[in-house]
């Protein structure tokens, strides 16, 4: 492609524009979701390694250090269960220390003896000696891109290097004054906040770690702001409406309870009366139910619906998965059989063939009411939804404006919300993001429920680890191997479903091995799980498409690979994929290093409690990767969210805002924002 003059070129021109930027290099983009200049300057450092000052070795503390050396004695060697260790002896005039990467052989064919580098990482004591562990490295040069400053690091691609999106970034930043302002000018001066052409440049490269921090600042307000103005734009809107009122039945409720063949908890009770209190309201509910795994949300969830049955309405239930649909139709039928109100549920779906829809849409225009289950699409079903009174979501985050005004369109009034969560949400963050949503938690487990074990595995102990899958496997169990990659990546020693897939394939060759991931068809995933169900598959290789929904009593065993990249409540999300029967289950943590492992493993480890791992996660992690996970939203990163000052910061935002009588029409980029923050916010 002939390259535009750089006057000529436009932010929303595609990234192969860039100086240096070739045909090979735009596909590695490309896979990394950037495809526009905007979308690279929009791309931020995942961290920084600060050479802008360094320490001499004979000064080093543990912790965080740079230093600026030259490397002697490299040399790789393997230990058992083929780690591979690079080691090199790093000299500077005042002293040496031992330079350690894990699993980085190649290290040993890119580092040339006598060459001064820069190495910034963790310095640590180890196996009784003090090591600079797995240091980035940079040639030690006066070139201000790379060397003597606060440098970026970038999330990589296995094509494309952390130095060469740095340098595309470089050459991007020349047309940083293109970027827009979507903040109205009035805010951001009163609340002191940097410009964000001026953040767009130092969140890649900060002159100091004061203006890395404003950035850090400008960018995550950016980010939140529209979000939150759209939840309270939201919340007025919402409150103007109406909605159906179901009358409480105690006969019934009576009745439902009497014939479950376990005891409610008393968390189920006290949630189910705030949901029939809201029901009877003229205002539609916005209920959020968090429970642990099995704690009975499906049971509460088809109580609030047999109430709104009885007043003669239709009720909803929406399920991520055609598998996890089909499991909760089976379910809410054993629950409805003995009112005898089995006759009332219509299973919708995709998949099912056409005779089978127009069985079921049949049935659903001759009932008075009835109990309608299936995917996200079942709303689209040509259905008379103006006596809908209930619409049920299970682990649905993305409900916005645009299905809500569209559903109002076909009833002509807003159904009242349940939606239920096994992801607990840290109740300080819920208190400070989602004030229009109401919250119950139910954090009783049933009395029969066996806690199930976790375990740490290094790879020295790997061996023990994989008779105890053979034990499982030859009593008849199912087992869950997960990791976060579903390729491998030189930079990372986690090992990849794919490696795994071989790895099993060859350990249990007597077994069914299969895998699964989130770039296979929904449908051919869908296959994978149905056969896992049947227990025609005994080891599923995954990636975190099983985390929530499957329910597969006889899956006893989870091994998580990586589990350093995830937090912990997905962590808890993973393990709660086993352990759902009267069988004993065991999670192994398996680690890629022969370290002692981080605080906040050791600490899953110990607890099986998600709310309280929720909250230890928004201590470990920060509110900004727990929101941007809830949110799912294209693009969010990480940095929408430092801290509680930037929400209160936010807040005061909308405040004033708002006491203006300010309209978001006039500010065309902020409106934008909005209209798509309204997409995703959680059910608002």
């Amino acid at each position: 492609m002939t390259k535009l003059l750089s006057s000529n070129i436009k932010l929303t021109d595609p990234i192969s524009l860039i100086k240096g930027v070739g045909e090979k290099q735009t596909e590695g983009f490309n896979d990394l979701g950037i495809y526009s200049i905007k979308d690279l300057l929009f791309y931020f450092p995942r961290r920084y390694d600060d050479y802008s000052s360094y320490s001499n070795i004979s000064d080093l503390k543990p912790g965080q250090v740079s230093i600026r050396a030259k490397l002697s004695s490299i040399r790789n060697r393997k230990v058992r269960r083929g780690l591979n260790i690079t080691e090199a002896i790093a000299s500077d005039s005042s002293g040496s220390i031992i330079v350690v990467w894990f699993n980085q052989a190649y290290r040993i064919n890119n580092i040339k003896p006598g060459t001064e580098y820069l190495l910034c990482g963790n310095y640590s004591l180890n196996r009784n000696r003090f090591s600079l562990v797995n240091p980035s490295i940079e040639i030690a040069s006066d070139d201000q891109l790379n060397n003597t400053r606060i440098v970026p690091v970038y999330s990589a691609h296995k094509t494309l290097a952390s130095w060469k999106i740095r340098k595309a970034v470089q050459e991007a930043l020349v047309f940083s004054d293109q970027v827009e302002e979507e903040i109205p000018e009035y805010l951001i001066s009163a609340l002191h906040l940097m410009p964000i052409r001026d953040a767009v440049r130092q969140i890649h490269f900060p002159d100091s770690s004061l203006n890395l921090i404003a950035a850090q600042t400008r960018i995550s307000f950016s980010n939140l702001f529209p979000l939150l103005l759209a939840n309270e734009l939201s919340s007025i809107e919402r409150k103007r409406t109406k909605a159906l009122k179901v009358i409480f039945n105690v006969e019934l409720a009576k009745k439902f309870v009497s014939e479950l063949p376990f005891k409610l908890t008393d968390e189920q009770r006290k949630v189910i009366w705030q949901i029939y209190k809201d029901m009877e309201q003229n205002n539609p509910m916005n209920r959020l139910v968090e429970g642990d795994v099995g704690s009975g949300k499906t049971v509460v969830a088809v109580m609030s619906a047999v109430m709104a049955l009885a007043n003669h309405y239709k009720v909803a239930f929406m399920a991520p998965t055609e598998l996890l649909a089909r499991q909760h139709f089976d379910t809410i039928f054993k629950l409805l059989s003995p009112l005898g109100m089995e006759d009332k549920l219509v299973y919708l779906s995709g998949s099912i063939t056409a005779l089978k829809k127009k069985e079921s849409l049949n049935k659903a225009a001759n009932l008075r009411s009835c109990f309608i289950v299936g995917t996200h699409s079942l709303l689209s079903a040509d259905i008379d939804w103006s006596d809908l009174a209930l619409l049920i979501i299970d682990e649905q985050h993305r409900f916005g404006v645009a299905q809500r005004l569209e559903l109002q369109k076909k009833t002509g009034h807003l159904p009242h919300f349940l939606s239920i969560t096994a992801t607990p949400i840290p109740r300080s963050l819920f208190l400070s993001l989602f004030n229009d949503l109401d919250l119950s938690q139910l954090k009783q487990l049933p009395n029969n429920r066996l806690t199930t074990e976790t375990n740490l595995v290094l790879p020295s102990d790997y061996d023990r680890f994989y008779a105890n899958v053979n034990k499982e496997l030859e009593k008849g169990n199912q087992i869950f191997v997960v990791s976060p990659y579903i390729h491998s990546r030189e930079s990372d020693d986690t090992i990849s479903v794919e490696k795994l897939m071989h790895i099993y394939s060859k350990k249990f060759s007597n077994y069914n091995v299969e895998m699964i991931h989130g770039k296979m068809g929904s449908t051919d995933q869908d296959v994978i799980m149905k056969k896992f169900v049947n227990k025609e598959i005994q080891i599923l290789i995954a990636t975190t498409v099983i985390e929530v929904g499957v329910d597969i009593a006889n899956a006893t065993l989870m091994a998580i690979y990586g589990p350093e990249h995830f937090g912990l409540a997905q962590l808890h999300q993973l393990r709660g994929r086993v352990g759902r029967s009267n069988l004993q289950s065991n999670c192994y943590l398996m680690l890629s290093e022969s370290l002692s492992p981080p605080d906040r493993l050791r600490q899953f480890a110990n607890i099986n409690d998600g709310f309280k791992l929720s909250e230890l996660d928004l201590e470990y992690r920060g509110p900004g990767a727990i929101y941007g996970k809830l949110q799912h939203g294209k693009g969010f990163n990480d940095l929408s969210i430092n801290d509680q000052q930037i929400i209160n910061l936010v807040k005061k935002a909308i405040n004033l805002f708002m006491s203006q009588g300010d309209e978001v029409i006039k500010y065309p980029l902020l409106n934008e924002k909005i209209s798509q923050a309204q997409q995703i916010t959680y059910l608002n």
